[in-house]
């Protein structure tokens, strides 16, 4: 059970943020498919008309059995979770108000998928249909907010709630079937880009109607902000959605500076492309990566009482700012046996050899999987800060080998890639200090403790990126390959915006959290930029090429001036 709870802590995160994202895109695509493409149809030529219901057909039943598979997979889990918990029948367990309204986001889910099967275009009677099946969907994704658990002003935060979440369906969700669209050809691209821009300003609009609702019902107060974990997660969301209001207005206004021209037509109806449109293309794809952090953070907002709950022992900004003045980092590590497991352990062995009771096993000072934190000591953190310090000068290196290797004139630089390996061995070997191959827990049983398993994940994934994008740079790969990297980097980062939280203000916990979140702004903002460079056109990815280096840099500051005490 412990084992089960520990891994369902790091897990339910993870899945309900997957949710939350196949939700928004079903919703947005239901959106694109009635608000934007039937509208828009009745104005094309017949064939383009056909194409755009189809790609916003496709997008609903894609988005849709991605919505139903994750929904059902959430709602299951967490429904067996609580009966395990609390030795309930499975009955009572299915009664919660999570599960009914799970049952009513399937049932939703399933409606829409049902109703965008027929191929033909839909009527108005069916129209009405998807309408009211996506404000079923919505109201059941509403019922799981923290609105419920309100006793005062429920009211008024359901229906920021509801704002909020259908803001981010018109502009984020209906993305993946405008980056469809884009591919028609360019007067009808150009013309599907500006209404959805129309539609992607209302999303915008109701995006902040109900951040001003949440205001006082979940914050109370600028130092919320930062002295909590619910106002740190909110406040980089927030430094997310500035991002992607940068590339939104980007859009807009390529849109508008884009004049039909007969060659541009001609040119992208042959599938060449015009070079505005596969700008335009290039800025959706980032709009979609970073629409995913967003998504990951609301996610990630889930697992934290609402800052209103927690007014005791918040943060205050002279203790950030004193945690974050930066100071030399620490090059030397402390004596393995100093830690305060092994330490531990040891005082537990000497007193099991003096009873030298031959029937007794022998008590372990730390077992993954107990449901409990290991021990830590002044040791443990300098152990910790040194790993960082090390592993931040590694990316500094990485950061200026790639900005060199930018230049074009120092032909060695193309091997910048290999610096990663290093990082990756470092993680592996150092990261737990009291699993193999450093300490005495054995490897699969160090694997129960989540935060080694995601050390052991994060060192192959560091290892698999650097291999596939040092044999890119080569000449070796080529094709899909070349995405490892800045798909390996979007991933960090919305692996770091999803995790579970403490649920009091544990400072120390908090202060930590305040230096990873900017890592995973950096880590999104540098696969968007080496994934434009990759795509092109020319234009962006000369400008592309110098962002992600930058970003390696400001990565390694931070894990050099990174402390915990």
């Amino acid at each position: 059970m412990d084992l089960l709870l520990d891994l369902y802590g790091f897990a339910s995160v993870l899945l309900h943020a997957a949710a939350l994202v196949a939700r928004t895109a079903l919703l947005g695509s239901v959106a694109f498919w009635l608000a934007l493409a039937l509208p828009l149809g009745r104005r094309l030529p017949a064939a383009e008309a056909a194409r755009l219901g189809a790609i916003a057909r496709r997008a609903v039943l894609l988005a849709g059995a991605a919505a139903f598979g994750l929904t059902l997979l959430t709602t299951t889990l967490t429904t067996l979770v609580l009966q395990a918990t609390l030795q309930a029948p499975l009955a009572g367990a299915l009664g919660a108000d999570f599960a009914r309204a799970g049952a009513a986001a399937l049932l939703a889910t399933v409606l829409l998928v049902g109703l965008s099967l027929p191929r033909r275009a839909p009527g108005a009677a069916r129209q009405a249909a998807l309408a009211l099946a996506a404000l079923a969907l919505l109201a059941a994704a509403t019922a799981t907010s923290h609105a419920m658990a309100r006793v005062e002003g429920r009211g008024a935060l359901l229906a920021a709630t509801a704002l909020h979440q259908l803001g981010a369906a018109l502009w984020l969700g209906g993305l993946p079937a405008l980056l469809a669209a884009l591919r028609l050809p360019a007067p009808a691209a150009r013309r599907v880009g500006r209404r959805y821009s129309a539609l992607a300003a209302t999303g915008v609009g109701l995006i902040l109607l109900g951040i001003a609702g949440f205001w006082g019902g979940y914050f109370g107060g600028v130092e919320a902000l930062y002295g909590t974990a619910y106002g740190a997660m909110s406040s980089t969301k927030a430094v997310l959605l500035g991002l992607l209001l940068l590339l939104g207005l980007a859009n807009f206004l390529l849109l508008h500076a884009m004049a039909p021209s007969p060659r541009s037509a001609g040119a992208a109806a042959v599938g060449g492309g015009d070079g505005g449109l596969r700008r335009l293309r290039r800025f959706v794809e980032c709009e979609i990566a970073l629409g995913i952090g967003v998504l990951a953070v609301a996610g990630s907002l889930t697992s934290v009482p609402p800052a209103v709950d927690l007014p005791e022992d918040r943060l205050a900004w002279s203790e950030i700012r004193e945690r974050f003045t930066p100071r030399p980092p620490r090059l030397t590590s402390p004596d393995h046996g100093d830690l305060a497991i092994p330490a531990l352990q040891a005082q537990l062995d000497a007193e099991w050899q003096r009873r030298q009771d031959a029937q007794q096993t022998r008590p372990l000072a730390f077992t993954p999987g107990e449901g409990l934190l290991p021990p830590l000591n002044a040791q443990d953190i300098a152990w910790s800060e040194y790993n960082h310090h090390w592993a931040g000068l590694v990316v500094l290196l990485v950061g200026l080998a790639a900005l060199l290797d930018a230049t074009g004139r120092v032909p060695w630089a193309q091997h910048w890639p290999l610096l990663f390996l290093a990082l990756s061995a470092f993680i592996i070997i150092r990261g737990d200090p009291d699993t193999w191959p450093l300490g005495p827990i054995p490897f699969l049983d160090g694997l129960r403790n989540p935060e080694t398993l995601q050390h052991k994940l994060l060192g192959l994934l560091v290892a698999g990126f650097a291999l596939s994008e040092w044999a890119v740079r080569l000449g070796w790969l080529g094709g899909g390959a070349r995405y490892v990297f800045p798909l390996s980097m979007l991933t960090g980062g919305v692996l770091l915006l999803s995790h579970t939280h403490a649920l009091a203000n544990y400072k120390e916990a908090l202060l930590i959290e305040l230096s990873h979140l900017p890592l995973a702004v950096f880590a999104l903002v540098a696969g968007c930029a080496r994934w434009t460079e990759l795509r092109g056109p020319r234009a962006l990815a000369v400008r592309a090429r110098w962002i992600w280096p930058v970003c390696l840099l400001l990565t390694g500051y931070m894990l050099v001036t990174y402390r915990e005490a």
